[in-house]
């Protein structure tokens, strides 16, 4: 039996108990300081908040501590790890291989250690040598396939696997990005991305000569994964992250609620193979929609490739990649049929509402065929609908370049955002109540494992009282005192009342105490993490490139590699080296314009290096390392 755990973003409190009462089984947050999103950081108070919550249905708490920091922030570092330790965090994210030389040796009691995907986990020997370290989990990177997940697996069965799902893509490898530290001094690898893939670029050749012009060329559509989730499981994965700590409340209900209900049908599906790995039954309000909120367009990514016999990349997507716009197109909703001076009527079958975002390509050419799939401009224009008359809008302000027989897309929903700002869902605890008479009193049990595959965990409450004889059964009264569960995260589904136990008179007010005994009791203890075998450590593998690419910014990491035989060099953040990689790519841009001829493209008849030229003519130079089916960008 495989515990599949669906694990969601949380921006803060707010979003991390959403996510749990919308069906996550865990939720990764951001701490104060040292998360991988410098703008989504929370206090430890409300990481405690959270974690109180999150362990009443065993759900789990994960904090990102994943970048990587510097000789005068060691002490600060281990300070606040001890401190979510305290406040019962069940695992931290880790990047910087210090937080492992740390003084307790990375083994901090109750507290797992995750392997970040900022560490660059893309190959079997690197997650071999991450368990050695005592890794329990392994963030996975984006781009691995499903049969490199599934080796993987097999290679390292004894260590967790995590994979991505869903949400906003990186062009570049985490852990290998540093574009944005090399043009503005802020560095991916301390949460501080300036986002450079989301900018506009030129294509030039050797000769200087442009191939084309001002596209988003690095900008990737967002990943969804939502039909893959079987597949992923039978690879090997057992986590289902959703991207997102930067995401509103909204977003997070609405990914959440459909990955959840993909999942418990999953369970249903295989139910000797699959369970969810936390307890609680979800009841829906709402019916989820992942094309309602935030996305650039959706890709699986590279999850259906495979490699050949010479280790080519098969079935790549030439679509992977957002060229046009790099913001939320959100979803289509019908072509612009008639535009008079102050409105215009959409063809198609969306209703629409006062207040509703519409955008539309400026420029767009081609006859209407149908379909979202118009061929579109590079301009995205939107507009604010001011009034709806059935199928006639009203801007605020006409836009300017809208014609009839374009592309409509919505990518804000009135409606379906006012219901998502209401009560979306309620996640209880079904469970079993048993009421028996004992020598000393009354005995009230919870059985919690009603609808779960293991065994029920049960809670037990003895409530000591002379007894009385009633002067008629107490039946009704007991069930009804007992099963008020209001605002607890329990609902029953059976009551017992074994035996003669309803003969006596009880109080409502001790039935009431009793019954708020049995919720109240601890049924979630800390456990010890042993610290891994120092025989089963490994030596260091060839599959670190060496260098800078170590991402190495403080002298505990840099002992932890030496140790290993491995050679570093300063973190580009401390010393950049001349003419430097400043990406690593799957994403191949002679791929994406058909001038692959691995894969049966044209030959091209440029001079290549190609560059990417940005408006204020800065340019990256590209290399095409066909071996590894990998796109490098370096600076000039």
């Amino acid at each position: 039996m495989k515990k599949l755990e669906l694990l969601a973003p949380a921006k803060n409190l707010e979003c991390g108990i959403a996510a749990i009462d919308h069906g996550a089984d865990a939720v990764y947050i951001g701490a104060p300081r040292f998360g991988a999103r410098a703008a989504a950081g929370n206090s430890v108070d409300d990481i405690a908040a959270l974690c109180r919550y999150a362990h009443q249905f065993d759900a789990k708490v994960y904090v990102t501590t994943n970048t990587i920091v510097f000789d005068d922030e060691l002490d600060d570092t281990f300070r606040l790890i001890e401190e979510l330790q305290t406040v019962g965090v069940d695992a931290i994210l880790v990047q910087d291989m210090a937080i492992k030389a740390s003084p307790t040796g990375g083994g901090w009691r109750g507290l797992d250690v995750h392997a970040s995907t900022q560490a660059d986990n893309r190959s079997p020997e690197k997650v071999a040598w991450l368990r050695a370290q005592g890794f329990s989990r392994v963030v996975l990177a984006r781009e691995l396939s499903l049969e490199e997940i599934r080796e993987i697996h097999e290679r390292v069965p004894d260590v967790e696997l995590e994979v991505f799902v869903h949400g906003a893509l990186c062009v570049s490898y985490s852990g290998q990005c540093y574009l944005s530290q090399h043009c503005f001094g802020r560095s991916a690898n301390r949460g501080e991305c300036a986002q450079m893939c989301r900018m506009k670029y030129d294509i030039v050749d050797a000769d200087g000569r442009e191939i084309a012009h001002q596209r988003h060329f690095l900008s990737l559509k967002d990943l969804c994964r939502i039909d893959d989730l079987e597949a992923l499981a039978d690879a090997g994965a057992v986590s289902f992250k959703i991207e997102g700590r930067l995401k509103d409340v909204g977003y997070v209900k609405n990914v959440v609620s459909a990955y959840s209900q993909r999942l418990d049908a999953l369970c249903r599906k295989r139910p000797d193979d699959f369970q969810r790995a936390s307890r609680g039954r979800v009841n829906y309000f709402f019916k989820p929609d992942l094309k309602k909120t935030f996305n650039r367009g959706f890709t699986d990514y590279f999850l259906h490739c495979k490699r050949d016999e010479q280790g080519i990349l098969q079935g790549r997507q030439a679509d992977i990649v957002s060229l046009d716009t790099p913001k939320a197109l959100g979803e289509y909703v019908g072509r612009v049929k008639e535009i008079r001076r102050d409105s215009l009527t959409v063809a198609g079958t969306a209703a629409f509402a006062n207040g509703d975002g519409i955008c539309f390509f400026k420029g767009s050419e081609g006859e209407w065929k149908g379909s979202e799939k118009e061929v579109k401009g590079s301009d995205l224009v939107g507009f604010r609908v001011n009034r709806v008359e059935g199928n006639r809008l009203f801007p605020l302000k006409m836009p300017e370049g809208l014609r009839p027989g374009m592309v409509l897309y919505r990518n804000h929903d009135v409606a379906f955002e006012k219901v998502l700002s209401g009560k979306t869902a309620e996640r209880k605890i079904p469970v079993k109540m048993v009421f028996r008479e004992v020598p000393d009193g009354f005995e009230l049990s919870f059985d919690e494992g009603i609808g779960m595959k293991d065994e029920g965990k049960c809670r037990n409450e003895v409530l000591k009282i002379e007894k009385t004889l009633a002067e008629k059964p107490q039946r009704e009264n007991i069930v009804r005192q007992l099963t008020k569960l209001g605002n607890t995260p329990f609902v029953c589904d059976e009551i017992i009342i074994e035996g003669d136990a309803d003969k006596y008179f009880i109080p409502s007010s001790q039935l009431t105490e009793l019954r708020r005994q049995v919720c109240l009791t601890p049924k979630r203890e800390g456990k010890e993490k042993s610290t891994p075998n120092p025989s089963r450590r490994e030596g260091s593998r060839n599959f670190h490139e060496g260098g800078f690419l170590l991402n190495v910014s403080n002298r505990l990491a840099r002992e932890f590699y030496e140790r290993q035989g491995v050679a570093v060099e300063p973190a580009f953040e401390l010393k950049e080296p001349p003419q430097a990689m400043l990406m690593q790519c799957r994403h191949c841009l002679r791929y994406t314009m058909g001038y692959c001829v691995k894969h049966g493209g044209q030959k091209p008849a440029w001079r290549e290096p190609l560059s990417l030229r940005l408006a204020d003519g800065r340019a990256f130079r590209l290399e095409f390392d066909c071996k590894n089916c990998q796109m490098n960008v370096f600076s000039r």
